[in-house]
C-alpha cells in the first residue's frame, strides 16, 4: 500500500506560511471596514421608520 500522506514534488513550507498569514489577518481588515458601513444602515433604517409611520398615519385617516 502506498502512502499517500507524504509529500510529492517541490513542497514550499513558506507559502503555506504565506497564505495561512493572509487567512489570519483577513477577519482583521473585514473589522476594520466595518465602521463606515454603518452610516448608510442607518439611513436605512430611518428610512424604513418614517416608511411604517407614513403608512400607519394614512391608514389612521382613512379609517378615522
Amino acid at each position: 500500500m502506498a502512502n499517500n500522506q507524504a509529500p510529492q514534488g517541490n513542497h514550499d513550507p513558506a507559502g503555506s506560511t504565506q497564505m495561512f498569514r493572509a487567512f489570519v489577518d483577513e477577519p482583521q481588515a473585514r473589522q476594520a471596514a466595518a465602521p463606515s458601513s454603518s452610516g448608510p444602515r442607518i439611513g436605512l433604517i430611518l428610512g424604513v421608520v418614517a416608511a411604517v409611520a407614513i403608512i400607519a398615519a394614512v391608514a389612521w385617516l382613512a379609517l378615522a
